[in-house]
């Protein structure tokens, strides 16, 4: 069951940066949730919490999906397959183009899965679902079974679920 004291200070710790990376953009810092232990391991747990015992291995979605991944898949004791920005791996095996809001992005993985792995994809912010679509189409092509996904937060005014579809979030902004 997780610790909605835990959750709600977490929460607290995230800050919004106006107008970054460009006017109009209310951008959510976690820097200072990850620089707290305690909320770091509270989040983390809530993350994989529906999921334990489901995965095999955890897929960090770059870039600060990433740093989520790596803490919640050494608190499940699995594994982590990094998916990356197109041009960021020595090998990569898969790669899957997606649409955003003015132009074309690519995220591609090693192929480093066995066959049939059962993966929980994590990401920092569901926004408008393009990346996490991405990697679940990226780590079917790869053999894996995308057993969820799974995001701190959610900007629920941008829809993400319509493109993303089932998505389990923390926090809803």
């Amino acid at each position: 069951m997780p610790d909605t004291a835990a959750l709600d200070r977490a929460e607290s710790l995230i800050r919004t940066i106006p107008d970054y990376p460009s006017p109009g953009i209310q951008f959510r810092d976690i820097t200072p949730l990850l620089a707290d232990a305690a909320a770091l391991r509270a989040v983390t747990r809530a993350l994989i919490e529906p999921f334990e015992g489901g995965f095999d291995v955890v897929g960090g979605i770059e870039a600060r999906g990433f740093l989520l991944a790596g803490v919640a898949a050494a608190e499940a004791g699995v594994g982590l397959v990094p998916i990356r920005k197109a041009g960021k791996l020595p090998r990569p095996a898969a790669s899957v183009s997606y649409a955003l809001e003015y132009g074309e992005a690519a995220i591609e993985a090693h192929d480093d899965l066995a066959p049939g792995a059962r993966i929980l994809l994590v990401d920092d912010v569901l926004a408008t679902g393009g990346t996490i679509a991405a990697a679940r189409e990226l780590m079917t092509t790869l053999g894996a079974e995308v057993i969820g996904t799974t995001v701190l937060m959610e900007l629920e005014a941008l829809d993400g679920r319509a493109v993303a579809g089932e998505v389990h979030s923390l926090f809803v902004v």
